[in-house]
Parts: structure tokens; sequence; C-alpha cells
């Protein structure tokens, strides 16, 4: 199987030697996003953890759709937060996006910082049937 590069516009380009997603067979593996508006690179949310969460969530959206994916393809989910005392307020808005979805597994784990300044990353994992 070979890696197929996942690209969108709709989505924050890459700020690292990475690309948004790769997909191999059936697996597409999206990149741990913030909540960058893809237009021009700033942060959304300013500082809000809900505004914060749509936006990333938004991101992946958009790169799962450019992979022929979507939400409810989602198998793994990771969740990077800098303060676990803002954990329920991203899952009520995490939640909310895999309303009428079988939500994907998931781990979640609190880190000193995150690029940019951002309060959460996310990376997903799907699987799309051929």
């Amino acid at each position: 199987m070979t890696n197929k590069r996942i690209e969108t516009d709709r989505a924050p380009a890459a700020i690292g030697p990475y690309c948004q997603a790769v997909a191999v067979g059936p697996w597409v593996y999206c990149s741990g996003q913030l909540a960058l508006d893809p237009s021009d690179g700033q942060m959304r949310g300013d500082g809000d953890i809900e505004a914060e969460t749509r936006q990333v969530l938004k991101n992946l959206e958009a790169v799962l759709e450019k992979a022929g994916a979507s939400r409810g393809d989602v198998v793994k989910a990771t969740v990077y937060l800098t303060d676990m005392s803002e954990f329920s307020k991203m899952n009520q808005v995490y939640s909310q996006f895999f309303e009428g979805h079988t939500p994907p597994a998931r781990a979640t784990v609190q880190v000193a910082a995150l690029p940019k300044g951002g309060k959460v990353e996310i990376d997903f994992t799907a699987c799309v049937e051929t």
C-alpha cells in the first residue's frame, strides 16, 4: 500500500514538516488540529475552550471530507488539553460533533503547552469503507 497525502485549503496549512492527513488503504490518519482559521492562519476563540474546540473540529471535518471520509468514519481520537479543568466544556462541544454517530474511541491528556498558545488540539483516525 502507498501513502496518499491529504491536503485542503479549508483547513490550516501544516506549520511544520507534516501534512494534514495521510491515507493508507481505507485508513485516514489526521494530524492534530488547532483552532487556526484556514483563511489567515490566526487562532480563533480568544481563549474560549468551547470556541476553540468548535474550530478544531471544523478543521478536522474539512480534512476528513477531502479524504472522502466523514465524522461517522472516525474510529479513534486523541484530545490534548492545556487545562484539564476545561474538560467538561470541551467534551460538550465534542459530543455534539458526534451526535447521531457512534463516538470514536478516545484518549484525553493534559499537556504543558500547545503550538500558537492553543488550549486544545485533536487528532483523528478514520476508516473509510471502499
